[in-house]
């Protein structure tokens, strides 16, 4: 086995000893995901975006009992009740706020009156700069290559990661489409601190998705997605008859009022949680094509920094096998 210490200002602002954080995914983020990938030193997160705050506050009462170590919670910022779960999070005295779409720059403040880090999403340049000029301590620059909601200028993470790190003097974490050491090692060549992974994550033993939507992404193919719903919020889908009907109706001019009627109340749920793999959304990034086994969360940390180490190795050996420039 190959060791390598691995310090970034990620690390150092995490506390964490692997520069891997779980994304706080609805429906598959919840306290077993997420200690158990902060107990192998990454960073687990506590997806608050399924949660409604008295049930947040369970799984972070759970996180505690079950880890020592880091751990934070993930709050899309456009929830209605998005008040009420900061302030779970501030009661339950968290240290780590990942958030994602809205802006950062409204609920700053109270994060920063709480001593909370906060590393907020981002899909283009300008709303990364955006949310360093608000104030938060690091950025997730999240390519569209990622499952769930993207960006809508649909840029993809190799050409938004360095552009991300050559406007911003605070730290950059990478994501979309990385699922293993290749993917992190390449995202560190971009200038990224860490990564965070999703998918590889999602279909893991801890993972509190259906085991039918496991099975969906273990099974999926290098073109088993689709980005849709591109006028209302784009959404990345592993494709079935929902995900199907969604681009057909795209296609045909449907209004973003008709495809809000067709997404309907819980399709995240009901494809992720409940394992309908026919009208359920089933949000999963590109990387499910390289997702072939449902394994422990730990062994995926660990893995990932093999891998990124023996990724490292193979590029020193090409550099110092090359004659002089």
């Amino acid at each position: 086995m190959i060791h390598l210490k691995i310090n970034t200002r990620v690390t150092e602002l995490l506390q964490i000893s692997a520069p891997v954080i779980q994304a706080g995914m609805v429906w598959c983020s919840g306290h077993r995901l997420a200690s158990a990938v902060s107990n192998a030193g990454g960073l687990g997160l506590i997806g608050a975006g399924s949660m409604k705050p008295d049930l947040l506050r369970e799984h972070i009462l759970a996180c505690r009992q079950e880890t020592n170590n880091p751990f934070g919670v993930n709050i899309p910022l456009i929830r209605g009740d998005v008040e009420r779960l900061i302030d779970v999070v501030i009661e339950q005295e968290i240290g780590i706020v990942f958030s994602s779409a809205g802006n950062p720059a409204v609920h700053i403040d109270r994060f920063r009156a709480a001593d909370i880090t906060v590393v907020h999403v981002v899909a283009s340049v300008k709303h990364a700069l955006k949310a360093e000029a608000a104030g938060v301590d690091a950025v997730v620059a999240e390519g569209f290559e990622a499952g769930g909601h993207n960006g809508v200028d649909e840029i993809t993470t190799l050409c938004l990661v360095p552009q991300v790190v050559d406007a911003l003097k605070i730290p950059v974490i990478a994501a979309g489409g990385i699922a293993d050491g290749r993917g992190m090692a390449a995202a560190f060549a971009l200038g990224a601190e860490a990564v965070q992974v999703g998918t590889r994550f999602a279909a893991t033993i801890e993972s509190s998705a259906h085991p039918l939507y496991k099975q969906a992404v273990i099974m999926a193919t290098d073109s088993a997605t689709v980005l849709t719903m591109k006028s209302l919020n784009p959404v990345r889908l592993i494709r079935n008859k929902f995900a199907a009907d969604a681009v057909q109706r795209e296609r045909s001019g449907a209004t973003a009022d008709e495809l809000r009627e067709l997404l309907g109340a819980k399709r995240e749920r009901r494809g992720i949680f409940e394992g309908d793999l026919e009208e359920g959304e089933l949000e999963a990034g590109q990387s499910s094509g390289l997702v072939h086994e449902i394994l422990p969360a730990g062994l995926v940390v660990r893995r990932l920094v093999e891998e990124f180490t023996q990724a490292i190795s193979r590029m020193q050996a090409l550099a110092s096998d090359s004659p002089p420039l």
